[in-house]
């Protein structure tokens, strides 16, 4: 079992930048698929990103790609989110999570994930 918490969230104006991270709790950090998550008043979780166990894989949402930029350090047991030039349509409580299935794979479906964190709200200004 792993328990994430989420922090870097803020208020940003529209062209900023934040970084999100994710601390993970647990010794097999290493054997999960990471994935970030964001979820908009009124408006169902969306996938954002996902990151492969050694990191040398990441899948992006398109709305994202090339502005976001998902990473991870497994000896910081810490998974993070870069996202550079955020529009209002950023805002959202954006969610950490961890898939334990085996296959490794990169799913953008909120289903595969095992554990979520708590979320951290990300509010950008226009």
């Amino acid at each position: 079992q792993v328990q994430l918490v989420e922090s870097g969230g803020g208020l940003v104006q529209a062209g900023g930048s934040l970084r999100l991270s994710c601390a993970a709790s647990g010794r097999t950090f290493s054997r999960y698929v990471m994935g970030w998550f964001r979820q908009a008043p009124g408006k169902e979780r969306e996938f954002v990103a996902a990151i492969s166990w050694s990191g040398g894989n990441t899948n992006y949402a398109d709305s994202v790609k090339g502005r976001f930029t998902i990473s991870r350090d497994n000896a910081k047991n810490t998974v993070y989110l870069q996202m550079n030039s955020l529009k209002s349509e950023a805002t959202a409580v954006y969610y950490c999570a961890a898939d334990s299935d085996l296959r490794g794979f990169m799913f953008d479906a909120a289903g595969s994930y095992d554990y979520w964190g708590q979320g951290t709200q990300v509010t950008v200004s226009s």
